[in-house]
C-alpha cells in the first residue's frame, strides 16, 4: 500500500521539524488531501509555473518544495494572480503541495549543511546554533586544504548550477582563506556574528549593497573580517535537493522519489560592463 499524504508529511515533519522554522516562516501542508495515497513525489527549489508543469507531467502526487508559495499572506487565490493559478492546477491535477523551508536549513544534512560538506569544510558547525549544538543557523568551519579566494569562488562556480549572475566576490583574489562561514539561501542578516566575522571568507546569497559594503569597510578598518562571496540563492538551495531525496527514499521504499533540474533562479542574463 502507498503511503498517505499524512504519512509523508509526518516523515518530512520528521527529518524537517516544524518548531525549527523561523517565526516568520510558513513551511508545512500548503494543499492536498491527508488520506490520498502518495506513489510519487517531485521536489524543486521553487513552487513555479515551470516546476508545477514538471511535477504534474511527472504524474506525482506530492511536490515538495523548499520556499513556501504562501510565505507572504494573501487575500485572493483567483486564478488571475499566479498563486492562485499554481494551486488550482495543483488541485485539479491531484497534486498536494508542501514546503520545508527554514526548517531544512538549520539541520544536519540540511541546506548549509550540505553546501559546507561540497566544498569541503571540516567540523562545520552552526554560526548561530540552537538548544541542539549541530542544529542552528549557517556553518562554519575549516578546509580541508587552504586555498586562495579566487580559487574558491571558482571551485564554487563548478559545484553550483550555472546561473547568469554567476559567482560575485568582494576581496583580493590571492587571499589567503583557511576558515569559511556560510549560509545557504539569504544571509546578510549574519555578517555580524563572531563566527562570520572571524572567518576567512563569508558565502551567501542576495548580498545587498550597503550591508556587504559596511562589512568590507570595517574590516579594513580593523584588519579582520571575510572577504565576501555571493551566489545565486536558488542555486546555494538546489545542492540540498539530491540529499533530500535520499532521505526521503530511505524513509518510504517504494516511493519514486524525483528532483527537478529546471534553473528556477529569476535572471536570465547580465551585461558585463
Amino acid at each position: 500500500m502507498p503511503a498517505s499524504l499524512a504519512d509523508v508529511s509526518r516523515i518530512v515533519h520528521g527529518l524537517w521539524p516544524l518548531e525549527g522554522a523561523e517565526s516568520w516562516d510558513a513551511p508545512g501542508l500548503v494543499s492536498g488531501d491527508p488520506g490520498a495515497p502518495v506513489r510519487r513525489i517531485h521536489l524543486a527549489v521553487d513552487a513555479v509555473a515551470d516546476s508545477v508543469d514538471e511535477a504534474i507531467a511527472a504524474e506525482a502526487e506530492l511536490l515538495l518544495v523548499h520556499h513556501p508559495l504562501l510565505l507572504r499572506g494573501v487575500t485572493s487565490v483567483a486564478e488571475d494572480r499566479y498563486k492562485g493559478a499554481i494551486l488550482a492546477r495543483l488541485i485539479r491535477a491531484g497534486c498536494a503541495l508542501l514546503a520545508a523551508h527554514t526548517n531544512a536549513d538549520i539541520v544536519s544534512d540540511g541546506v548549509s549543511d550540505v553546501l559546507a560538506g561540497r566544498i569541503g569544510l571540516r567540523d562545520a558547525r552552526p554560526i548561530r546554533p540552537g538548544v541542539d549544538p549541530a542544529v542552528g543557523v549557517g556553518r562554519f568551519g575549516t578546509l580541508r586544504e587552504p586555498t586562495t579566494l579566487g580559487r574558491l569562488a571558482r571551485s564554487l562556480a563548478e559545484i553550483l548550477p550555472a546561473t547568469a549572475p554567476g559567482v560575485r566576490v568582494s576581496g583580493d583574489y590571492d587571499a589567503l582563506v583557511r576558515t569559511v562561514s556560510l549560509c545557504g539561501g539569504a544571509g546578510d542578516s549574519l555578517l555580524g556574528e563572531p563566527a562570520v566575522t572571524a572567518s576567512d571568507v563569508y558565502i551567501t546569497s542576495d548580498l545587498r549593497h550597503h550591508p556587504a559594503s559596511e562589512a568590507r569597510e570595517q574590516a579594513k578598518l580593523s584588519g579582520r573580517g571575510p572577504a565576501l562571496i555571493d551566489v545565486s540563492h536558488w542555486a546555494s538551495e538546489w545542492l540540498w535537493l539530491d540529499t533530500a531525496a535520499e532521505q526521503l527514499r530511505a524513509a518510504l521504499p517504494g516511493t519514486d522519489i524525483t528532483v527537478s533540474e529546471l534553473r528556477t533562479d529569476p535572471w536570465d542574463f547580465v551585461i558585463v560592463q
